[in-house]
Protein backbone atom coordinates (compact mmCIF):
# COMPACT_ATOMS: atom_id res chain seq x y z
CA UNK A 1 0.00 0.00 0.00
CA UNK A 2 2.14 2.84 0.92
CA UNK A 3 4.93 4.15 -1.63
CA UNK A 4 7.91 6.24 -0.98
CA UNK A 5 10.12 7.32 -3.92
CA UNK A 6 12.79 9.81 -3.29
CA UNK A 7 14.46 11.18 -6.07
CA UNK A 8 17.52 13.83 -5.16
CA UNK A 9 20.28 14.91 -7.26
CA UNK A 10 23.07 13.93 -4.97
CA UNK A 11 25.23 10.64 -6.38
CA UNK A 12 25.00 8.02 -3.81
CA UNK A 13 26.58 4.65 -3.77
CA UNK A 14 24.46 1.81 -4.07
CA UNK A 15 24.73 0.44 -0.76
CA UNK A 16 23.70 3.95 0.47
CA UNK A 17 21.25 4.22 -1.82
CA UNK A 18 19.84 0.41 -0.78
CA UNK A 19 20.28 1.47 3.51
CA UNK A 20 18.65 4.91 2.69
CA UNK A 21 15.11 2.32 0.81
CA UNK A 22 15.53 0.06 3.63
CA UNK A 23 15.65 2.60 6.66
CA UNK A 24 12.63 4.74 5.36
CA UNK A 25 10.83 1.08 4.18
CA UNK A 26 11.11 0.97 8.08
CA UNK A 27 9.77 4.41 9.21
CA UNK A 28 7.29 4.58 7.00
CA UNK A 29 5.69 1.48 8.09
CA UNK A 30 6.14 3.17 11.29
CA UNK A 31 5.04 6.18 10.89
CA UNK A 32 1.90 4.98 8.48
CA UNK A 33 0.88 2.10 11.83
CA UNK A 34 0.84 -0.64 8.38
CA UNK A 35 3.26 -3.35 7.93
CA UNK A 36 6.11 -3.15 6.18
CA UNK A 37 5.88 -5.92 4.38
CA UNK A 38 3.61 -3.54 2.46
CA UNK A 39 5.77 -0.93 2.06
CA UNK A 40 7.37 0.38 -1.48
CA UNK A 41 10.85 2.40 -1.35
CA UNK A 42 12.99 3.75 -4.60
CA UNK A 43 15.57 5.93 -4.30
CA UNK A 44 16.30 7.34 -7.60
CA UNK A 45 19.75 9.58 -7.18
CA UNK A 46 21.64 11.68 -9.29
CA UNK A 47 19.52 13.04 -12.17
CA UNK A 48 19.47 16.61 -13.37
CA UNK A 49 17.24 18.72 -10.75
CA UNK A 50 17.36 22.07 -9.58
CA UNK A 51 15.21 24.03 -6.06
CA UNK A 52 15.63 27.65 -5.76
CA UNK A 53 17.68 28.02 -8.93
CA UNK A 54 20.18 25.87 -8.26
CA UNK A 55 21.56 22.58 -8.33
CA UNK A 56 22.64 22.42 -4.63
CA UNK A 57 21.81 19.18 -3.11
CA UNK A 58 18.12 18.70 -3.40
CA UNK A 59 15.42 15.73 -2.20
CA UNK A 60 11.71 15.61 -3.50
CA UNK A 61 9.50 12.40 -1.71
CA UNK A 62 6.47 11.06 -3.24
CA UNK A 63 4.37 9.43 -0.31
CA UNK A 64 1.50 7.51 -1.44
CA UNK A 65 -1.20 5.73 0.66
CA UNK A 66 -4.18 4.37 1.39
CA UNK A 67 -6.13 5.99 4.21
CA UNK A 68 -2.95 8.20 4.39
CA UNK A 69 -4.53 10.82 7.38
CA UNK A 70 -3.71 14.23 6.99
CA UNK A 71 -3.66 14.64 10.70
CA UNK A 72 0.46 12.73 10.69
CA UNK A 73 1.71 14.55 7.28
CA UNK A 74 3.68 17.03 9.69
CA UNK A 75 4.96 14.69 11.98
CA UNK A 76 5.82 12.40 9.16
CA UNK A 77 7.47 15.02 7.04
CA UNK A 78 9.73 15.71 10.01
CA UNK A 79 10.55 11.79 10.26
CA UNK A 80 11.24 12.08 6.55
CA UNK A 81 13.03 14.91 6.63
CA UNK A 82 15.41 13.90 9.17
CA UNK A 83 16.15 10.43 7.53
CA UNK A 84 17.12 11.89 4.57
CA UNK A 85 19.12 14.43 5.81
CA UNK A 86 21.46 12.40 8.34
CA UNK A 87 21.66 10.10 5.20
CA UNK A 88 22.27 12.41 2.31
CA UNK A 89 23.55 15.61 4.16
CA UNK A 90 20.79 17.06 2.10
CA UNK A 91 19.66 20.39 4.37
CA UNK A 92 15.85 20.02 4.96
CA UNK A 93 15.22 23.45 3.83
CA UNK A 94 15.88 21.98 0.28
CA UNK A 95 14.01 18.61 0.56
CA UNK A 96 10.27 18.79 -0.92
CA UNK A 97 7.57 16.15 0.14
CA UNK A 98 4.52 15.81 -1.04
CA UNK A 99 1.56 13.45 0.32
CA UNK A 100 -0.94 11.83 -2.04
CA UNK A 101 -4.06 9.93 0.14
CA UNK A 102 -5.16 6.72 -2.63
CA UNK A 103 -8.59 5.86 -2.95
CA UNK A 104 -8.53 1.87 -2.79
CA UNK A 105 -10.16 1.48 -6.04
CA UNK A 106 -7.10 3.60 -7.56
CA UNK A 107 -4.11 0.68 -6.04
CA UNK A 108 -3.69 -2.23 -7.68
CA UNK A 109 -2.14 -4.83 -6.56
CA UNK A 110 -2.26 -9.09 -6.76
CA UNK A 111 -4.57 -9.11 -10.54
CA UNK A 112 -6.98 -6.36 -8.16
CA UNK A 113 -7.15 -3.46 -6.49
CA UNK A 114 -7.82 -3.16 -2.62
Amino acid sequence: MPYLKIQTNRELALDSAKDLASKASALVASQLGKPESYVMTSVENNPAMTFAGTDEPLAFLELKSIGLPEAITADTSRALCELVSAETAIDAARIYIEFSDAPRRMWGWNKGTF
